[in-house]
């Protein structure tokens, strides 16, 4: 029997595009240090504005899942 055992890690990301790219931004990061990456979810969306309202920074909080190993 085989069971597959995954870990999850939370990290946080930015980007001036768009909520999308720091998505990407994030997990492309990440994937420099962690391998078998299989999913995320965000936990957070939070945006930086300036004093008319105007969107300068995109913000996540998201859970990264990874495979870790099988037995």
């Amino acid at each position: 029997m085989s069971n597959t055992v995954a870990k999850v890690i939370e990290i946080s990301s930015s980007s001036t595009k768009g909520i999308e790219d720091a998505v990407q931004g994030g997990l492309k990061k990440v994937s420099r240090s962690v391998k078998n990456i299989r999913g995320a979810w965000l936990n957070d969306i939070k945006v930086v504005t300036d004093g008319d309202g105007t969107i300068t920074e995109w913000r996540v909080d998201m859970k990264v899942t990874f495979i870790v190993g099988k037995e």
